[in-house]
């Protein structure tokens, strides 16, 4: 007579704790957007996604400048290329200053700034004209920058709150512009994370009525699949949107609907990176293409694409 199947007792705590397990894990996949990232690398890395024509294509650019220290410094936040001057803007929050620096790294200039309680963003609008974003309050505030500023205060500047689902420092936290369609676009972190969509400021003719209009896009917004969002910065000659997110460790490219297109990995081992960025809090793009990304406290990085 054959021999019955011996059953295994399985103890219902074990079963339990199964069920948990599988449960924080599927959890811990959608607070991350693990799946959705995961399929959109391994279409990258596949070929896939490559052909999506003027994409700035991400996956292939190399660190060529890794964590350098800006001595001095601490809480940076923000980045933009002034592409007059070929310089680098940058603030500080702990104790409020705009920083100009080299495309290499050097620090040119300090600025201070008053009346501004917690500066997160700067962006380089025109010749001599920036906006500083305010975290706290999210007020945006214009300022002017010349050869010879060597203080700033809000009191005295062109600006505009938008005070909407305040929640301390999760308000707002990057700044793009739009030359050529005259749109300032403003990322709030998280909670929810949003790109908005700001015309109409700076107000330009002081003869008429200010006419500020907002706009976000919940559906594109849910695309992106990053936890937070700690810097934005537009591609003119493509007019591409690319979305820097701390917790994620990524850099996103974003067409003209706000579909991700590449992505950049700021953790150890990819694009030639020896450590991840501990906490990336900026970036910038040069008309030759050129990303530029800070870290707090105060850690410098150069990405480009190697040359053929």
């Amino acid at each position: 007579m054959p021999a019955r199947p011996t059953r295994r007792h399985v103890p219902g705590w074990s079963l339990g704790l199964s069920a948990v397990l599988l449960a924080l894990a599927l959890g811990a996949g959608l607070e991350f957007r693990l799946f959705e990232r995961t399929g959109f690398d391994l279409r990258q890395m596949y070929g896939s996604e490559r052909p999506h024509e003027g994409s700035l294509w991400l996956p292939d650019y190399r660190v060529a400048i890794e964590a350098k220290p800006l001595e001095g410094l601490d809480d940076l936040s923000g980045l933009t290329f002034d592409p007059g001057r070929g310089t680098l803007f940058s603030v500080t929050n702990a104790h409020p200053e705009v920083i100009e620096l080299n495309t290499a790294g050097e620090v040119l200039r300090r600025i201070a700034l008053s009346g501004f309680d917690d500066p997160e963003a700067i962006e380089y609008l025109s010749p001599g004209r920036f906006v500083i974003a305010d975290e706290r309050d999210q007020r945006l505030v214009l300022v002017q920058i010349d050869d010879e500023t060597t203080a700033l205060d809000a009191g005295s500047a062109q600006q505009l709150s938008l005070g909407f689902g305040l929640n301390g420092n999760k308000g707002f936290e990057g700044l793009a512009y739009d030359t050529h369609g005259q749109r300032l676009f403003v990322a709030k972190e998280r909670d929810p994370l949003r790109i908005y969509e700001v015309t109409g400021f700076p107000h330009r003719d002081p003869n008429a009525p200010m006419a500020v209009h907002l706009r976000d896009d919940p559906k594109r917004d849910a695309r992106l699949f990053v936890r937070d969002l700690s810097s934005l910065t537009f591609d003119e000659s493509r007019s591409h949107l690319l979305a820097l997110s701390d917790e994620s460790r990524l850099l996103l490219e974003l067409d003209a609907d706000g579909r991700p297109l590449s992505s950049l990995s700021l953790s150890r081992g990819r694009h030639g990176l020896s450590e991840t960025v501990p906490q990336a809090e900026g970036v910038a793009i040069d008309a030759a293409g050129n990303l530029y990304v800070i870290s707090e406290p105060n850690l410098f990085y150069v990405f480009r694409k190697p040359r053929d």
